[in-house]
């Protein structure tokens, strides 16, 4: 059996406000050809197909076509909800669409689904995991004290007869413990969210979604990442689509195929000279998603709207000067709690302008805040 495994799609997603539908139309026609090209038996999707629990009409048309495309070549397609996703909504149709090849996970029940996909080698079971989190299995178990995600999914996976002999795969969207993030993931703070990868050792491969930068986690379970770079955290990413070929018994192929996305996203730095000089963009594509830092010491009238002459897809614009850094340096300062509102105006206005404020401009100062605060008394 050979299987395309990709996950986080986020349709309809929005990244600094620029919608990301033109660009995700042109990697799932990518994947598409792709999954035909190396004659693909079937696609795994783990997980955050949709960017909302209520998608966008555009986003659910998108991927509609994309499956309908798919399906159309004779791919069956395995999906699981994410927890960007209404599991209720992925689950919706599923019992009909499965009659076209196309399965999708159903709400969680205390039980796992499970489908079987038959090779020269005999039978692959798939099993079909959703996210879950300790309130969906607690129902189901109430015997047992569910109060992380690990202990969620090894509570659910441990209803699982699994013939050790037959080659056993799962698609899930969950958090490993130990795998590198980004900024675009939702990660709860104080590890409730992290599963072990030890309550997978018994699959053959273990695909993976929630992580959006490709990495392996021991020797039988992968995120492959998102097909789209989807935050600035994620510029030096290389989104690739994973492609898994199961032999015999313990016999696993993984080949990673790299994706050529419509816009790449990227950061530049320099002064706002040599960002603009004719010979340092020349070559490049321009239209590509920018987050562009300025290293001059004086701020540029404009510099965005200027910059967006060269580079419309402009994302975000920083600068790194002494200015920022004196700035930072105050945010992160200890003792900052402890000042007043116009101490640390003043503070603001001297980092902004490298000079502290005149009589005048305190005494102004001092005054509207002094009717701001009466307004809200």
């Amino acid at each position: 059996m050979r299987f395309l495994h990709i996950s986080d799609l986020h349709l309809g997603k929005r990244v600094n406000e620029f919608s990301m539908v033109e660009d995700q139309k042109y990697i799932l026609n990518q994947i598409t050809e792709l999954a035909k090209s190396v004659n693909i038996d079937a696609v795994f999707i783990a997980g955050d197909i949709y960017d909302k629990n209520v998608p966008a009409a555009e986003a659910v048309e998108v991927f509609d076509r994309f499956i309908t495309g798919l399906s159309d070549t004779g791919i069956k397609i395995y999906a699981v909800s994410g927890n960007h996703d209404s599991a209720q909504r992925v689950a919706f149709g599923s019992r009909i669409m499965a009659h076209g090849g196309v399965y999708f996970s159903q709400v969680y029940d205390g039980k796992i689904e499970k489908h079987v996909f038959s090779d020269k080698y005999g039978k692959v079971n798939i099993y079909m995991l959703p996210f879950i989190k300790p309130s969906n299995v607690k129902r189901f178990y109430e015997d047992r004290e569910i109060n992380d995600c690990n202990c969620a999914v090894k509570t659910a996976l441990e209803s699982l007869c699994l013939d050790k002999n037959e080659r056993n795969v799962i698609i899930a969207h969950q958090f490993v413990a130990g795998a590198i993030t980004s900024d675009s993931e939702e990660i709860s703070v104080g590890g409730l969210d992290n599963v072990d990868i030890s309550v997978f050792k018994d699959f053959d491969y273990v695909a993976l979604g929630h992580i959006h930068g490709p990495q392996n986690l021991g020797t039988n379970a992968r995120y492959c990442g998102t097909p789209l770079k989807y935050s600035i955290s994620e510029a030096d990413h290389k989104k690739s689509a994973t492609v898994v070929e199961l032999g015999p018994k313990g016999d696993i192929n993984i080949q990673t195929i790299p994706f050529k996305p419509l816009r790449d996203m990227r950061e530049i730095k320099g002064s706002y000279e040599y960002i603009t000089g004719r010979k340092n963009y020349e070559g490049t594509n321009t239209d590509d998603y920018i987050h562009i830092t300025l290293t001059d010491e004086n701020e540029t009238v404009d510099a965005i709207g200027k910059l967006r002459s060269i580079y419309p897809n402009i994302m975000r614009l920083d600068y790194d000067n002494i200015r920022t850094r004196k700035n930072a340096d105050v945010i992160y300062s200890s003792d900052t709690v402890n000042k007043g509102a116009m101490e640390l105006f003043a503070e603001f206005f001297n980092i902004q302008n490298n000079m502290p404020m005149t009589d005048e401009q305190e005494a102004e100062a001092k005054r509207f805040w002094e009717e701001t605060e009466e307004e809200f008394k």
